[in-house]
């Protein structure tokens, strides 16, 4: 029974774990705006989405042993390929991160990861009128 209930939340819980994820990415571009030859970096949340749903995240190293480092180093998650976003407007010092940009993203993102907490907040609020007899 849990199982079931578990799978029904498992695609919002996805989306969230990517929604997340991107934030934090963003913020890393936010934060390093001054950094010289710091290169902005994203990725394609549907491209992520289909690919976590289709099962096809990336295969993971096998660790032997206590001192082995994560594979990927953090450039991956759940199947999200960060991949560097290019320059809108050069710098003199190599930095590719336009604050305009990144607000933007920033903004959009936050947005949508809280729309997608209020159809899961939705979802469970259904689910529990239906256990209760939906009085």
């Amino acid at each position: 029974m849990l199982d079931k209930i578990a799978k029904h939340f498992d695609f919002q819980q996805r989306a969230l774990d990517l929604r997340a994820y991107r934030a934090e990415v963003i913020a890393s571009n936010i934060a390093n705006a001054d950094t010289p030859y710091y290169k902005a970096m994203d990725f394609d949340f549907g491209a992520a989405m289909k690919s976590v749903e289709d099962g096809q995240g990336k295969l993971a190293l096998a660790a032997t042993d206590a001192r082995h480092l994560a594979s990927g180093a953090g450039l991956a998650m759940n199947g999200a390929d960060l991949q560097y976003r290019g320059a809108v407007q050069p710098s003199l010092d190599g930095n590719t991160v336009d604050m305009d940009v990144e607000r933007g993203a920033f903004a959009d993102n936050a947005m949508k990861y809280q729309s997608t907490l209020t159809f899961l907040n939705r979802r469970i609020s259904s689910l529990n009128d239906a256990i209760k007899g939906g009085q």
